[in-house]
């Protein structure tokens, strides 16, 4: 049997689990963090206080970005980046819906 593809799933679903790869590593949770806590960073500081190499830490800056996590400007040789707060909060309502989902099955759930 073939593996289902995306378009098998329903968008919502294909959508939170996007975000939720996006999110899936301990860096990019991290970015994000000092990212709401500064407003906007430039990519520099993020190295200095994520434990990260300057090349790891673009790389999950590219994976946020091309998420739609975060937004990007380049002023001369340095890249400033903040949160995308509509497509956070896009994550935030799909994962609250979810949760809402499990909520209800839990409570009707029989033990297993």
């Amino acid at each position: 049997m073939a593996a289902p593809k995306y378009t098998d799933f329903h968008l919502d679903d294909v959508q939170l689990s996007q975000f939720a790869k996006a999110i899936g590593h301990p860096a990019r949770v991290a970015i994000l963090k000092v990212l709401a806590e500064r407003g906007e960073c430039i990519c520099g500081e993020i190295v200095d206080i994520v434990p990260l190499a300057q090349s790891t830490v673009s790389q999950h800056l590219r994976d946020l970005k091309n998420a739609g996590l975060i937004k990007g400007r380049i002023f001369g040789p340095k890249s400033c980046y903040c949160i995308n707060w509509e497509v956070l909060n896009q994550f935030r309502s799909a994962f609250e819906a979810f949760s809402g989902i499990m909520d209800v099955a839990e409570k009707a759930a029989e033990p297993c």
